[in-house]
């Protein structure tokens, strides 16, 4: 079969574009992984991520036939499938930040530490279903519309959210913060709510609604914690260093102290901001100072008015507005 001859100009502007493009790739380094071979998998990692979801909640997210006489089959075969996923892909993640720091790692010396990692991971995973437990029971116990357990687990994105970080979270505190990171990236595609995997987060914890909610990455939260939708919990400034560079690994986000109330909307910023226990901040709030124990904190209700369709009841300099 012969090949069809593109017309010249065609051929010029298909060089032309490659040209480009080579010259952006070797002018800047940025934004361009070449000549290195690690790179996390973000399927694969999602892939191990469900198989957990199967364990922490068997009958929910994976095989659905399960009974008393198959369950410990079926959880010998899906630990036996996951441990060296997880070991290779934990491999991969090490590798890709040995290489990163010190240029190029050769194939299999991250091997031992993956498989000692793996090994650690596996056997906290039993002490974080206790903890996803006391959360799916905080979510029923916190949402008089929820009418079962079943519910919970199936349909809240809130329960998601802290489920896959309390997951993560495990993977960060290993030192394999790129997986960890791959994760609550998916489940905040999934559920709206962006919790980073390095925040530290107390038992019976439950986000009503999830969608907008963001925790940052030194965030402290104690036991028995409720956040409404949209509620962000951030850093009030970024310290830098003599070269303007931002100074990493410092306390930036506020600490919830157990038993605190956050309503929809409110936002809590600053390394040294401290939400006393049991307080409740109000929904809108803007809150960059500690409060006490016991605190409720609100704005002060706005001034309403009231008018019919036809502009009824407006002060003069009042703007009527259709949408």
């Amino acid at each position: 079969m012969k090949a069809v001859a593109h017309p010249p100009s065609k051929i010029t502007a298909l060089e032309n574009l490659t040209g480009e493009f080579l010259a952006s790739y070797r002018g800047d380094a940025r934004a361009r992984r070449i000549s290195q071979r690690y790179l996390p998998s973000r399927e694969a990692i999602v892939e191990i991520l469900e198989a957990v979801l199967d364990l922490m909640y068997p009958g929910y997210f994976g095989r659905r036939d399960l009974s008393n006489d198959n369950l410990s089959a079926h959880l010998a075969q899906l630990v036996a499938a996951l441990a060296p996923k997880l070991e290779r892909e934990m491999e991969h993640c090490l590798c890709y930040g040995r290489e990163r720091e010190a240029g190029r790692p050769e194939f299999g010396e991250c091997a031992p530490r993956a498989h000692e990692l793996a090994d650690i991971f596996l056997s906290r995973l039993p002490e974080i279903r206790s903890m996803l437990i006391r959360d799916v029971q905080a979510a029923f116990d916190g949402d008089p519309a929820a009418t079962n357990l079943d519910e919970v687990i199936l349909a809240y994105p809130g329960v998601l959210a802290v489920s896959v970080y309390r997951i993560a979270h495990a993977l960060y505190d290993l030192g394999v913060p790129m997986m960890a990171r791959i994760m609550t990236e998916w489940a905040h595609s999934r559920t709206g709510a962006d919790i980073h995997p390095g925040a530290n987060i107390g038992a019976a914890f439950f986000i009503d609604h999830a969608t907008g909610v963001v925790i940052g990455e030194t965030t402290d939260i104690g036991d028995g914690v409720k956040l409404y939708q949209g509620v962000t919990l951030g850093a009030l400034s970024f310290p830098r260093d003599a070269s303007g560079q931002l100074i990493r690994g410092k306390k930036r986000h506020p600490t919830v102290e157990s038993g605190s109330t956050l309503y929809a909307n409110a936002t809590v910023l600053g390394g040294n901001t401290v939400v006393g226990a049991d307080s409740v901040i109000g929904g809108s709030v803007f809150l960059t100072r500690s409060v006490p124990p016991r605190s409720r904190v609100s704005l002060k209700e706005p001034e309403l008015r009231v008018a019919t369709r036809d502009g009824a009841g407006l002060s003069e300099d009042a703007i009527y507005f259709d949408i």
